[in-house]
C-alpha cells in the first residue's frame, strides 16, 4: 500500500508548478483527476520544441498517472459538475492566477459547502492576499522576483533565468504543504486553504543570503566559485560540453590532487600554501586545472580523483540520467508511454518507503477525457444517458 492510497485529487492546475505537485501526490498513491476542457485545455498538452521533442513533453512529465475529464467551466452546469467531482475528493488543487477560481464559483468558500473538510490548495506567482497576488507569473518571473536569479551566474555576467527547477521547487513546497494538511484534518477533522506563492518559494531557497545582507554582509553572484574552496568548479574536458565537477576542501585533497594533475609544483609555491591563498588566487589555479582537464576523459578523471579521495564527477547531461544504472535500478528514472504513442523516460518520486509500496508511475500521459466513464459513471454514479446528455449541451466538452 502507498503512502497516499485512498486520498482523492480533483486536479485544476494548469502549466507545470502546480501539476507537479499533484504529479508527486499521485506517485505517493493518489488518485488525481485532471480536470480540463477542449475549450481550454492545459497549455502545455500543446506541441512545443523542448527537450529535442516537438510534442508535449512537459505535460508527459507532469500529466502521467493521472486520469482525466472534460469539463466545461464556462457552463453553469459545469461549475456545478465540478463542485461534484470535489464532494468526492479530499483535496482540490488550482494554479490559476488569485481570484481566478472564486469568479468561477469555485473558491475555498464555495467548496466547503459541498465538502466541508476539503483540502484546497491554491499555487499563484504571488499568494492569495497582498499587493502583488494580481500578478500572473512563470518560472523565470518566481526565481527572478524572488531573489534566486539575481544570485545565479558569474560574478561578470548578468543574473540567470531560472525555468523548470523553479516549477519543480515549488510544486514541491505545495507538495509537502498537502500532506501537512491532510495529516492536520486527521487529527481535527478541519479542512483547509493551503497557499503557496511561487517567489516565496525562491526566496526560501536563499534564506542564507538573506541573513548574511541582513548582517550587513554584501552577496554577489559566484558561478561556480565557492566561498572558501579551491579549486572548486566545472573544468572541461576532451569531449565538447563534457565537464568535471571538481571541489577541494582540504589539505589532504589539495596534494593529492596537485600530484595526480601534474601541478606537484604547486605545492612549493607560496601563493598556494594555504586554503586561503588558493582562494585568493583561485583564478590562475582554474586555468592550470583547465590545461590539465581538457586533455582528460570525464568519467576516467572523475574515476582517478575519486581514488585518490578528491572529491569530483562528470556533471551528467540527460542521457546519463536516463542511462544511469542506479537511477534506473531504485526507480527513479522509469520507462513510460507518452502523448505520441512511443515510450520516453521519466523522473520518479525522489523517495523510499520501508513500510509501503514504492512510489511510481503506474500509467502514461492521459488523453484528453479518458476516464469519463469511470469518473461520472462509478465515482459519481451518472448514467449513460445523463454523461451524454452533458456531452451534447456541452457541459462535458
Amino acid at each position: 500500500m502507498k503512502p497516499l492510497e485512498g486520498v482523492r485529487i480533483a486536479d485544476f492546475t494548469v502549466h507545470a508548478a502546480g501539476p507537479f505537485c499533484t504529479h508527486m501526490l499521485s506517485q505517493l498513491g493518489a488518485e488525481c483527476i485532471k480536470i480540463e476542457s477542449a475549450l481550454r485545455p492545459d497549455i502545455f498538452r500543446k506541441p512545443h520544441a523542448v527537450y529535442g521533442r516537438n510534442g508535449p513533453a512537459s505535460f508527459d512529465q507532469v500529466a502521467s498517472n493521472k486520469l482525466s475529464v472534460r469539463v466545461n467551466m464556462k457552463h453553469p452546469e459545469g461549475v456545478a459538475l465540478a463542485k461534484k467531482m470535489v464532494a468526492v475528493s479530499d483535496v482540490a488543487a488550482e494554479s490559476f492566477r488569485a481570484g481566478v477560481m472564486k469568479r468561477l464559483g469555485l473558491g475555498y468558500d464555495a467548496l466547503k459547502e459541498v465538502k466541508s473538510d476539503i483540502v484546497m490548495v491554491s499555487v499563484s506567482s504571488s499568494g492569495q492576499t497582498g499587493p502583488d497576488s494580481h500578478f500572473a507569473g512563470y518560472a523565470p518571473l518566481f526565481g527572478a522576483w524572488g531573489g534566486l536569479g539575481f544570485l545565479s551566474g558569474y560574478t561578470d555576467g548578468p543574473p540567470v533565468e531560472m525555468r523548470h527547477v523553479m516549477d519543480h521547487s515549488v510544486g514541491l513546497n505545495a507538495a509537502l504543504a498537502t500532506v501537512a494538511a491532510l495529516h492536520r484534518r486527521r487529527r481535527t477533522g478541519q479542512g483547509a486553504h493551503v497557499d503557496i506563492a511561487a517567489r516565496e518559494v525562491a526566496s526560501s531557497l536563499v534564506g542564507d543570503s538573506l541573513m548574511a545582507v541582513s548582517a550587513g554582509g554584501r552577496v554577489e553572484r559566484l558561478g561556480n566559485d565557492d566561498y572558501r574552496m579551491a579549486p572548486h568548479g566545472l573544468y572541461a574536458t576532451d569531449k565538447p560540453d563534457r565537464w568535471l565537477s571538481i571541489a577541494i576542501g582540504s589539505e589532504q585533497q589539495w596534494r593529492a590532487f596537485a600530484d595526480l594533475a601534474g601541478l606537484a609544483h604547486f605545492l612549493s609555491d607560496p601563493r598556494f600554501s594555504s586554503s586561503e591563498a588558493r582562494h585568493a588566487g583561485r583564478r590562475e589555479l582554474d586555468a592550470a586545472v583547465g590545461e590539465w582537464s581538457v586533455r582528460q576523459d570525464a568519467g576516467a578523471a572523475a574515476a582517478s580523483l575519486q581514488r585518490v579521495g578528491v572529491p569530483a564527477h562528470v556533471s551528467f547531461n540527460t542521457h546519463d540520467l536516463v542511462t544511469d544504472e542506479h537511477l534506473r535500478q531504485r526507480g527513479a528514472i522509469v520507462d513510460v508511454d507518452d502523448s505520441e504513442g512511443g515510450k520516453r523516460a521519466a523522473v520518479g518520486y525522489p523517495g523510499r518507503f520501508s513500510v509501503s509500496s514504492a512510489p511510481a508511475i503506474e500509467r502514461g500521459t492521459p488523453k484528453l477525457g479518458e476516464h469519463e466513464d469511470y469518473v461520472y459513471g462509478e465515482l459519481l454514479r451518472m448514467t449513460q444517458r445523463e454523461i451524454a446528455d452533458l456531452a451534447d449541451r456541452e457541459v462535458i466538452f
